[in-house]
């Protein structure tokens, strides 16, 4: 009912309009268990069977009696610190209104992601800003849902600032949370955020393809905010900012420094040529770190990777063209040999991402005429 306003963990900062994974988690299990269990069955949870939509006739009611225990809660000290202990966590328990209002909303939730989906066939900036004046700015909390819910459906949130930045009169943060537009920053915030928990997978089977899409959404997120909006020295919204370049980046830069060293031990033949064998972990791991490398140096203006990434991308170049070189000569002494032929074949599409196509089918043809002449 509710993921599209639902947030991966791990998390440095709240926003209106998402809620965290885990306090949802926390959230369910108290109306399951302490709040609703004489109509919500523990077994049908468990097997599956209970569904949003066989949930749904029952969603009024789960709603009063959060009311009725948030608003005791509220007026009972005890009653707080009994609810708080069923909860798990102080934040889980400050999570509950928010969460409730996400219920109230969740008619509307659809509709802002088909708002989202909208927003991107609209050409003309002028309908772009009525479309999103449309939306219930006076009711921050629910405009911060709904924003949050179209955010993941906009394919150019540059645009959409261009455009909060028209209507608001003014690039300052000032100008934008005055004209009712903060939900719309937060929305854009929290998405970014919601791209670190795609970059924590590591080891050779970690898919890079998603850490890539990760990369580049953050990417596009934190450039259409950065590249437009004047944020206030020491503000709010510059420091969630600067908070989550630093968590990026500290998740990224490790991975970026072993980009060479699996580079030169995925290419390099064995001392013993008798017993030489392909490393296909390492491999898989040389090429996953090449694509990263490649995506890194698209998004570094969002990161603070700039010296960490200027050294991997110099070696890694060097590097390569060193091995394939080293490679070429081999597969000359041994044009049967599948073991180099795999690696060359390695190397060529690293090649292919690392400098250009063009100067892979030059090593392709290169390859060719090795064997060739052998």
């Amino acid at each position: 009912m509710l993921d599209a306003v639902v947030v991966e963990d791990p998390t440095m900062f709240s926003f209106q309009g998402s809620i965290r994974r885990s306090n949802l988690v926390a959230g369910w299990t108290w109306i399951c268990r302490d709040l609703c269990s004489d109509f919500i069955s523990a077994d049908e949870i468990a097997d599956g069977s209970l569904t949003a939509a066989r949930l749904e006739p029952q969603i009024p009611e789960i709603m009063k009696r959060m009311k009725e225990a948030l608003d005791k809660a509220e007026a009972d000290p005890e009653s707080q610190r009994r609810l708080r202990a069923m909860l798990g966590s102080d934040e889980a328990c400050a999570a509950l209104p928010q969460l409730l209002t996400a219920l109230r909303a969740r008619p509307l939730l659809a509709k802002a992601t088909a708002f989202g989906k909208a927003i991107n066939a609209i050409g003309e900036d002028a309908a772009l800003g009525t479309a999103l004046q449309s939306m219930p700015l006076r009711d921050p909390p629910l405009a911060a849902l709904l924003f949050h819910a179209a955010m993941r459906q906009i394919v150019n949130p540059t645009r959409l600032v261009t455009t909060v930045i028209k209507l608001s009169g003014n690039a300052t943060e000032a100008s934008v949370a005055r004209s009712g537009f903060a939900p719309i920053i937060d929305a854009m915030l929290a998405h970014a955020q919601n791209q670190i928990y795609l970059l924590q997978p590591t080891g050779p089977f970690a898919d890079i393809d998603l850490i890539c899409r990760g990369l580049d959404r953050f990417h596009r997120l934190v450039r259409a905010l950065t590249g437009y909006i004047e944020f206030e020295r020491g503000s709010t919204w510059a420091a969630i900012l600067s908070g989550l370049t630093k968590q990026v980046s500290d998740r990224i830069e490790p991975r970026l420094r072993e980009v060479v060293p699996d580079l030169n031990q995925a290419l390099r033949r064995g001392r013993d040529a008798s017993a030489d064998r392909l490393d296909d972990d390492r491999l898989l791991a040389a090429i996953n770190g090449i694509y990263l490398l490649a995506t890194v140096r698209e998004c570094r203006a969002s990161m603070a990777l700039n010296a960490v990434f200027d050294q991997a991308w110099s070696q890694s170049g060097e590097a390569l063209e060193l091995q394939l070189q080293r490679n070429l000569d081999l597969i000359r002494q041994n044009p049967a040999d599948p073991i180099i032929a795999k690696r060359l074949d390695a190397g060529i599409k690293m090649a292919e991402v690392r400098f250009n196509p063009e100067y892979a089918e030059t090593l392709r043809r290169a390859r060719a005429s090795a064997e060739r002449i052998s």
